[in-house]
């Protein structure tokens, strides 16, 4: 079976990841919480988000890492996040807003063969 991924990225995602690079270098998204900015992905240059102790890292999108906490992960587990682009404001401290953009997160159920994979690992 092909390895399973927890979170992927669309093309229009990858392709402003890209154009974020090379405006600020190397990058890094954090799922934020539900705080402030909702339940956005946050994107910050690599580094200047801390990532703590409840933060674990969900995988990369675009070569670029993608954490989420701990208590946001028990809600997703059983999806998979699935990172896209659309028209409009997002986190006012996330990279992509001065582009009249904003990453959003969509995510689809893992099936029972791809929950079974992923509990051995």
């Amino acid at each position: 079976m092909e390895e399973i991924k927890k979170v992927i990225a669309t093309e229009a995602a990858i392709a402003l990841i890209e154009r974020l690079k090379e405006k600020y270098g190397p990058l890094m998204f954090h799922q934020s919480g539900g705080c402030c900015d909702g339940s956005s992905p946050m994107c910050y240059p690599r580094g200047e988000f801390i990532v703590g102790d409840q933060d674990i890292l969900l995988g990369e999108i675009g070569e670029t890492p993608f954490y989420i906490s701990v208590p946001q992960y028990e809600y997703w587990k059983h999806t998979q996040l699935i990172i896209d682009v659309v028209n409009g404001r997002g986190g006012m401290f996330s990279l992509e807003g001065p582009e009249g953009v904003r990453f959003l997160t969509r995510s689809r159920v893992f099936t029972a063969e791809e929950r079974a994979v992923l509990a051995n690992e």
